[in-house]
This record gives C-alpha cells, structure tokens and sequence, in this order.
C-alpha cells in the first residue's frame, strides 16, 4: 500500500521558512514525478513544484520561483520542499503528490496524473 505522509507544517512569520517533508513508502518510485500541490482557503489546488524520484530534474510554478527549493533523498525514500521568504498568500494546506511521468517531462505532467497523494500538513504565514 502506498503511503505518503507529509510532516513540518507550522505557523511562521513573513519573511521567515519552513521546510516540508514528505515521506514516501509501498512501491519503488522510480519513473515517477513527486509533486507538491496547495489549497489555500475557498481556492482551488494548484501546482506548486515537482521533481523527478530518478533524474534531478526540477519545475516550480512562477509564484514560488526563487523562493521554494524541492530536492529528494533517495536513501530516505524522501522528498522536501525548502520554503524561504515566505509570503501571508503563502497560506494553504501543502500536499505531497506522486505520479508516474514516464519520459514526460514535469511541465507536462497534469494534476491528475499524480495517483499518489498524503493528507496535507498546514503552513500558515503570518503578517
């Protein structure tokens, strides 16, 4: 059975970080892509960056270009995501995602194609 279990959510002021985990255990993951996704209050989920399990190939969505960092630990079995320069609008319920790409690359690779996704851990950013 597939688990991934996200951990490191918190309450944080702007300006400051937070670093994300997100554990993942049940199957090998090569070939797949491990995203992170969020949902503020009353939107939708949206993309919020993505890394291949077996190339270190890296996408980010433009709101969080410069500022976020996804890396993966193999040996862990572990994917994180570094939040820096945190923002209020940064504000949502983060959840870990997995997919399988194949030889897609991360930019085409669609919300729903991630099969795989934890229970989300809260990051809220204070003003």
């Amino acid at each position: 059975q597939v688990q991934l279990v996200e951990s490191g959510g918190g309450l944080v002021q702007a300006g400051g970080s937070l670093r994300l985990s997100c554990a993942a255990s049940g199957r090998t993951f090569s070939n797949y892509a491990m995203g992170w996704f969020r949902q503020a209050p009353g939107k939708e989920r949206e993309f919020v960056a993505a890394i291949n399990w077996s190339f270190r190939n890296t996408y980010y969505a433009d709101s969080v270009k410069g500022r976020f960092t996804i890396s993966r630990d193999n040996a862990k079995n572990t994917v994180y995501l570094q939040m820096d320069s945190l923002k209020p609008e940064d504000t949502a319920v983060y959840y870990c995602a997995a997919g399988y790409s194949g030889l897609r690359s991360l930019r085409a690779m669609l919300e729903n194609d991630y099969e795989y996704w934890g229970q989300g851990t809260q990051v809220t950013v204070s003003s």
